[in-house]
């Protein structure tokens, strides 16, 4: 695979336009499975709790702690209305960096995070 000009300006260093510290945050906060499953749960708009712990399949309490992570990174806005807790996503920006995540794995990256993550290589 090789880099367009565009492809090479989207890559210029890190410290160049952010803090490192503060784009680690992002990729700790997205770094569990069922937090993005909310993430892609939440690109379709506004959703009560109730309605994500339908989506991801775990416990209210479990649903609400890995919000609490998405809020506390400034991915995820609630909005109380009643008895009922809606969650937003904050930019669509981060829907587009988990749709980057999933072409990188596409692209060939898959085979080397899964020999990784067997501890092999």
């Amino acid at each position: 695979m090789t880099m367009n000009r565009a492809d090479a300006a989207d890559c210029a260093p890190v410290s160049d336009r952010h803090d490192h510290e503060a784009v680690a945050a992002v990729f700790r906060a997205l770094g569990e499975p069922a937090r993005l499953q909310i993430v892609h749960s939440l690109a379709s708009g506004e959703q009560r709790v109730v309605d994500l712990v339908g989506a991801v399949g775990l416990a209210q309490s479990t649903t609400s702690a890995h919000l609490a992570v998405l809020r506390e990174a400034g991915l995820v806005a609630p909005r109380v209305e009643g008895r009922s807790t809606y969650y937003s996503l904050t930019t669509t920006a981060l829907v587009a960096l988990v749709h980057r995540a999933e072409e990188l794995l596409e692209d060939g990256l898959h085979a080397v995070v899964h020999s990784h993550a067997e501890g092999v290589g």
